[in-house]
């Protein structure tokens, strides 16, 4: 076994930081149970700790998983070893493909993009060989913070690394306490380590929201392990070390880490796929939907007295409008709902007669009191204004799937939708970049593009691979193929998809990648006669999958915090937004049919699997009576769900702590109405 372990302890009350593990202390036996470090077969190590000593032990004990045998590695700054180093130069940050990255699942992705500026508004965890707010050579979570209780490091051609228990159990399985996850970059930035934490810290910052960190805590009662004198704890880890080309092998290890920890959703009887739409579709369309400006409320709220309020956030996609319309529609024809249905041609046809801006031949994003503009409720978070590529992208795509639904299934043929449609597809292919990416902001004066460097571009490569499937037309195909493979060799491949959201400042996120897999989805159908191609974007596809994977809980988190904790909420399907927004909401239920899509084709069970969680994820996560989740109606469905301490901001009248949003959310209830009435609905729905 390459990887070595070591141990370091921080002993409660009597020291400020980690120091090497006392041999007149602790006796410490590690033995191999089985396992060759293989992606499919990890090194399972029993590890025994016993306090040896007269005394008590109280305190963090952190089994640092290393790579040791590199003459590289700078040994003194091993795992633990804290030191704020001085600020270096930026040219020290090396983040090619053979340079040290790490992998903690839904928190830290390579560096988290730590070659970029740090001095933005939106603060998210950095990894850099010196502290710098708010980057840092080293970072501790809380075991609830990662969506696969694993780290892994890829460097030198080799993944290494370890998968080991969130948190303790009494014999019951009873929730006891977390346990925590760390990595470290040595001063050099050229190798980095792991650790695994018995008791837990957020170090050396809390990232509650991007606007709201917290320092390094003492220790307390709540995150410490106690050894008695003579006593001895047990526990396993598993190690990986094994070869790899690159980054992206590090989803071999995760496949097993799922199968290892797996713990599906909840299923509440009598609450399946019909209902949930029936339900959640439901309540959008009487207490969200405004006759009066005909569009859906971005927020709706209710009191102790039943009057309802608003909060319009008009916007053309993403966040409302057609991110909603489009699944109401499909829940309408499903449910024979005529009134949901209409509604949600009233928005379509509201976009397609309304929105578009003559200057740029782009539609505008936000719709506000009737008047249409980009200045949508992101405008303030932006660098670059202007028109978005994800609304506009997503916005087209939308609207070809309600053409497509609308005529096979109903046999209502809207050409007109199609016609709006193309022009605009005509603009994003014209301003694609030299690279063949699509710009993150395009001009609102004459539709040139401004800004790049983004996933949100993705969104235009999906519209228009959507567009030649569903009319033949071929235009665009080759341009297509160079557009995937770019999307893929710099975003997908290297782990470090970002630039989605409009309000996280290029985070990694979770979901650009919903619009690349769709787009594959569809090129795969393009190119289905050329078996070079195709098979290429099946493993592209599945690349993708498997990065939106990543993010998707594969247990379920002990949430601490009411409603969440109350109602036995599951966590397992849902997946973290981005390493700046620490929140589970419902966007990547929208890909259920990519999933069934990608496992017909190869018969892939772990996808399968996947796929089942999330749909029982997004079946068993709204108001399944008035007031479940602390507020609402039956059906209401907000898009927060905090699966750690993170986003932890709403507050009970009392001022206690909520882990969820206090509202109706229509857009995060469509997200699941979308994944169950399409494809999916056909294949398991008599």
């Amino acid at each position: 076994m390459k990887a070595t372990l070591s141990y370091r302890v921080r002993e409660y009350k009597k020291a400020e930081d980690y120091i090497p593990a006392d041999k007149n202390i602790f006796e410490i036996t590690e033995e191999i149970v089985r396992g060759d470090g293989r992606a499919v077969s990890p090194y399972n190590i029993n590890i025994n700790i016993k306090n040896i000593s007269e005394n008590e032990f109280k305190g963090v004990i952190c089994v640092n998983v290393d790579n040791t045998a590199d003459e590289y590695v700078n040994k003194n700054n091993a795992a633990g070893d804290h030191e704020n180093h001085e600020k270096s130069p930026l040219n020290t940050l090396v983040y090619g493909k053979d340079e040290p990255q790490v992998f903690m699942p839904g928190f830290m992705y390579g560096s988290n993009r730590a070659d970029a500026p740090l001095d933005v508004p939106r603060k998210y965890p950095r990894l850099r060989p010196y502290s710098n707010f708010p980057a840092s050579n080293y970072f501790m979570v809380r075991g609830d913070r990662l969506s696969h209780p694993a780290v892994l490091v890829y460097e030198k051609g080799r993944v290494t690394g370890f998968d080991a228990k969130p948190y303790e159990t009494d014999s019951k399985g009873e929730f006891l306490q977390f346990n925590g996850y760390m990595c470290s970059m040595n001063e050099a930035g050229n190798h980095i380590s792991c650790g695994y934490t018995l008791g837990y810290e957020n170090a050396p910052w809390l990232f509650i929201q991007s606007t709201t960190i917290e320092d390094r805590k003492e220790l307390s009662e709540e995150n410490i392990i106690t050894i008695g004198a003579g006593e001895t704890i047990s526990f396993a880890i598993n190690i990986y070390d094994y070869e790899a080309s690159e980054m992206i092998d590090v989803h071999d290890a995760i496949i097993n880490v799922y199968n290892t920890y797996h713990k599906g959703p909840r299923v509440v009887p009598g609450f399946g796929i019909k209902e949930a739409i029936e339900n959640i579709a439901g309540a959008i369309s009487k207490d969200a939907w405004l006759p009066e400006k005909n569009c859906y409320s971005g927020f709706v709220f209710i009191n102790k007295e039943g009057e309802y309020s608003y909060n319009e956030l008009g916007s053309l996609s993403w966040t409302n409008g057609l991110s909603v319309a489009l699944p109401m529609l499909l829940a309408g024809i499903r449910t024979g709902n005529k009134t949901m249905k209409k509604q949600a041609e009233t928005f379509i046809e509201r976009v397609v007669h309304e929105s578009i801006n003559e200057k740029s031949g782009l539609p505008f994003d936000a719709v506000n009191d009737k008047k249409w503009s980009t200045h949508g409720w992101w405008f303030d978070n932006m660098h670059t204004p202007g028109h978005s590529a994800y609304l506009a992208g997503q916005a087209m795509y939308y609207i070809m799937k309600a053409y497509e639904y609308e005529k096979r299934l109903c046999d209502t043929v809207h050409e007109e939708w199609l016609s709006y449609v193309k022009p605009v597809l005509e603009v994003f292919e014209a301003n694609k970049n030299r690279a063949h990416e699509y710009p993150f902001v395009f001009s609102e004066y004459d539709g040139s593009g401004l800004e790049y460097d983004s996933m949100s571009g993705a969104w235009c490569f999906a519209a228009i691979a959507y567009y030649e499937y569903l009319t033949g037309d071929r235009t665009y195909i080759e341009s297509l193929i160079k557009s995937e493979k770019h999307y893929y060799d710099k975003f997908v491949k290297r782990l470090a998809c970002y630039g989605a959201p409009l309000d996280t400042d290029k985070a990694i996120d979770s979901e650009g990648i919903l619009a690349y897999i769709r787009g594959v989805r569809y090129l795969h159908e393009l190119a289905r006669e050329n078996d070079s191609l195709s098979n290429e974007l099946i493993l592209h596809m599945k690349a993708g999958l498997d990065y939106e994977f990543t993010y998707k809980f594969c247990y379920n988190s002990p949430v601490r915090i009411k409603p969440l904790s109350d109602i036995k909420w599951s966590s397992c399907g849902g997946s973290i937004t981005s390493t700046c927004n620490p929140h589970i909401h419902p966007m990547s239920s929208t890909i259920v049919d990519e999933m069934l899509y990608y496992y017909k084709l190869t018969g892939d069970e772990y996808v399968h699997l996947r796929m089942v969680d999330t749909v029982r994820w997004g079946c068993q996560t709204y108001n399944f009576m008035d007031g479940e989740y602390g507020y609402g109606k039956k059906g209401w469905m907000s898009e927060r769900f905090c699966y750690s301490e993170g986003l932890v901001t709403e507050k009970y009248e009392d001022g206690s702590p909520a882990s969820t949003w206090f509202a109706l959310m229509p857009w995060a209830g469509a997200s699941i109405v979308e994944g169950l009435t399409g494809d999916y609905y056909d294949s398991v729905v008599k």
